[in-house]
This record gives C-alpha cells, structure tokens and sequence, in this order.
C-alpha cells in the first residue's frame, strides 16, 4: 500500500535540537511512523525530558544525550554511542541551531563573537554531523539526511517589519548560514547519492505564535499567501516524514521550502 511508504518501523533516527520546537514536532512524526529517536539538546535535563515524553506518548525508545554540535570530538563521541545502541542509523535531521539572543542583531552592532557563534552553531554543526553520520550511512550503504534551512537563506527580509514590533530581527549571518547550509546540501546530494544516502533540506518559514508579539503575527500573516505562519506541532511534520521515508527515495538534492507561499510573492 502506498501509505506503508511513509512507515518508518524499526529505524534510528538521530535528531540535533529535538527537545523543543520543530526539532520536537519532527520527532514527534517520525515516532509516530514507528522510528526510534535519538534525541540531542545543549542541556542534558531538556533532551532527557523530551525523550520521556516522546517514549511514554508513542512506546518506542528513544536515547537522550546532551550535544554541542560546534564540538566535532563530541559529535564523533556521540556518533558512536548512536551506532551502538541500534547498530544502524537510518535517518539525521540536523535541527540544531538558532540565533542566540546577546548582541544587537542589526549588522552594525553585532559583536564579532556573536557572529562566529552563530555561524558555527547553524553551519559549522551541520556540516560536523553530515561528515560524521554521513560517513557511516556511506558504510551502511543508505541512510536520509535532512539539513533545516529557512526562508532567510532564499530572499531577503524587510527588517520594518520588525521595527515596527519592537523586536531585534534575525542577523544576516544566519541568512548566510542558512544559505550555505542550503547550498551544501546540493553538494552533499551530489557527493553522497552514489553511495545511497540521500540529502535534502527543509526551509520553513516563520512559525509560530510562540511569545512572538501578537501585532507581528499579524503583519508577518498579512505577508503570507496562505495567511497565517507556520503552526507548531503541524506544519513540519509532514515534510520531515517525507523526506525521512521510503516516500522519498527518489528525491534528492531538494530544498523543501514549507513556508505558506513567503517567498512566492516577495
């Protein structure tokens, strides 16, 4: 049956950043498809209790583990731990990431560590785990690999939008971040494909409410085709399936871009 391509029973899914927010969601769906999670977080406390709850919601185990995905010693430490416990890894969604609110965000005023910081956090992390789990998925001969971009490494933002809100805005180095993590995966698609392991990525929009200010949800919807932002705990999971599954195995080299139409009319 074509619904049996999108089960995902007995596989290992490794997920950097799954203890909140899309992380969680996609983890939530690739759970719910049968798979067995390993779940990382910077904090210890975060990644264990998401995998509690995940294991009690779905019954499946999941393995938490505290991880800095600027640390390559830590991703190689942990990578093994990973492999043993199953003895395959099937699926790496490289989710973790995020703008670390300290410096102004405005380019004028970010302080140079920040911005190194968030370089090595978004772009430098997922390159680490691409060379580490990407090597064993090569050894296995299969393996899905999806890198989470955004819609700030396709187009540019009206930064009025969140002046008028009060809010810093993202910087530009995670447009840059995001836009290489978008662009390697093109090339890792074309490195690793031969060897069986697909490469995508997903590109959201915003998401949201969250504690977003209500007045910016409303503009950033007003920009939107569909008219609203993504939802938390919806909006992701299909995508994540998708590319997880067997539903995908001849897509490749892809940039998902689940954004409610942003970039179709900026």
């Amino acid at each position: 049956m074509s619904l049996d391509l999108f089960r995902l029973n007995d596989k290992v899914a490794v997920i950097t950043g799954g203890a909140r927010n899309l992380g969680y969601d996609m983890a939530e769906a690739l759970a719910e498809a049968g798979c067995h999670l390993v779940i990382t977080s910077r904090q210890a406390d975060h990644a264990e209790a998401a995998a509690h709850k995940l294991s009690r919601q779905f019954g499946h185990e999941v393995l938490a583990y505290p991880l800095d995905v600027c640390s390559f010693n830590e991703i190689e430490a942990f990578a093994e731990k990973a492999l043993a416990w199953k003895g395959h890894i099937d699926i790496l969604a490289n989710n973790a990431g995020g703008t670390p609110p300290r410096s102004p965000g405005h380019l004028f005023h970010r302080a140079p560590e920040d911005i190194e910081e968030l370089v090595a956090v978004n772009l430098l992390g997922t390159l680490y785990c691409c060379k580490v789990f990407g090597k064993i998925m090569a050894q296995q001969g299969h393996g899905k690999i999806i890198n989470i971009g955004s819609i700030a490494g396709l187009i540019g933002r009206d930064r009025r939008m969140y002046e008028r809100n009060a809010m810093s805005g993202q910087p530009v180095e995670y447009a840059a971040a995001k836009a290489g993590i978008i662009g390697a995966t093109r090339d890792l698609a074309a490195l690793l494909s031969p060897l069986g392991v697909h490469v995508n990525a997903i590109s959201p929009g915003g998401f949201g409410p969250r504690e977003l200010p209500p007045d910016f949800v409303r503009d950033y919807s007003n920009r939107v085709p569909l008219g609203r932002m993504g939802c938390d705990g919806v909006d992701i999971k299909g995508a994540a399936l998708f590319l997880a599954s067997s539903a995908s195995d001849y897509v490749t080299g892809h940039n998902l871009v689940v954004d409610g139409g942003w970039t179709a009319w900026q």
